[in-house]
C-alpha cells in the first residue's frame, strides 16, 4: 500500500483561505487507510522530511483564479530549493528539499480549490467555496482509497 499524505494548508481565519484546512479536517474524518493528513498556515521546512516519508503528497489549497470548482495538476520538485524563509515555503521547494536532503521523490499534486472571498477576516467559507469543497473530496476521496487513479486534470 503506498504511503499517502494530504497537506491542507491556509489561514481559516481568512475566509476561503481557509480551503486547504477544511479538506483536511474532512478528509481526517474519514480515516482512510494508508492515509496521513496534516493541516497548517503555510508549508515549512519541516514539511519535507513528512514528504519524504511517503509516496504520494497532495498539497491542498484556495486558488483565487482556477477554473471551478477545482485543478488537480502534478508537481515536480523545483531545479534546487532556492530562497525561503523559515515561515514559508512553495510545494516545489519542499520538494526539492525532500530530494536533496534525503533523497526522496514522491509522486506529487497540488489540488487548488476555486475560492472567492480572501479580503476579509472571519472564519468561514463562502457558499461557492464550500459547493467547490465538496467537489473536490468527491474527485479525491476514491482516488485516495484506492490509490491507483492519480493524474494532472483540470476539472
Amino acid at each position: 500500500m503506498r504511503k499517502t499524505l494530504v497537506i491542507g494548508y491556509g489561514n481559516p481565519g481568512r475566509l476561503d483561505d481557509g480551503l486547504g484546512p477544511a479538506l483536511a479536517a474532512r478528509l481526517e474524518a474519514l480515516d482512510i487507510p494508508g492515509v496521513t493528513v496534516d493541516s497548517d498556515y503555510q508549508l515549512t521546512v519541516e514539511d519535507a522530511a513528512v514528504a519524504a516519508q511517503h509516496d504520494l503528497v497532495i498539497f491542498a489549497d484556495a486558488h483565487v483564479s482556477c477554473a471551478p470548482p477545482f485543478s488537480f495538476t502534478r508537481l515536480e520538485p523545483a531545479d534546487d530549493a532556492g530562497s525561503f524563509s523559515t515561515h514559508h515555503v512553495e510545494p516545489e521547494a519542499v520538494l526539492a528539499l525532500a530530494k536533496d536532503l534525503f533523497g526522496s521523490t514522491p509522486d506529487t499534486f497540488a489540488l487548488g480549490i476555486r475560492g472567492y472571498e480572501f479580503n476579509e477576516f472571519g472564519e468561514r467559507l463562502s457558499e461557492g467555496a464550500r459547493e467547490n469543497l465538496d467537489a473536490a473530496l468527491e474527485f479525491l476521496v476514491p482516488r485516495l482509497q484506492d490509490r491507483t487513479n492519480f493524474r494532472s486534470e483540470e476539472v
